[in-house]
């Protein structure tokens, strides 16, 4: 089983995927799971709100959409990722670019792993796995 990196209609980002791939897998074990297939698909907003549109009837852009196949505790999914969205939300925050991609990645992971987001309570323990694990990196 393997993480793969892919892009969808825009340049592939200058990533490092070796520790990314490391470090996902850290991440995994820690949680108690075991990898599967995990393809991580670098978009565009444009391309991303397609698969918004279609697959979740929502008409808006979002930096990430995790599609999850996990079964038996082996994490797999396809995890899409908006590079334009990352960019603006890295600007507005005055951060690296890169910073922001790295948490948004371990956020798709996260939520492989079964975290939620839609209500405060998820939110925050989403957020403080993803500050405890951006720190493992």
């Amino acid at each position: 089983m393997a993480i793969y990196f892919h892009s969808e209609d825009i340049l592939f980002p200058k990533i490092k995927k070796a520790l990314l791939k490391n470090w996902i897998q850290k991440v995994i074990q820690k949680e108690q799971n075991t990898v599967g297939n995990i393809n991580i698909i670098f978009t565009s907003d444009i391309y991303l709100l397609k698969i918004n549109n279609e697959f979740l009837n929502h008409n808006y852009f979002t930096d990430v959409i995790t599609f999850d196949y996990t079964e038996n505790l082996k994490i797999s999914g396809d995890i899409f990722i908006s590079i334009d969205r990352v960019a603006d939300n890295a600007k507005s925050l005055k951060i690296n670019t890169i910073e922001e991609l790295n948490r948004i990645i371990i956020h798709g992971i996260l939520h492989l792993l079964g975290y939620k987001d839609k209500d405060n309570i998820d939110k925050q323990i989403m957020t403080s796995k993803e500050n405890t694990y951006l720190e493992l990196l």
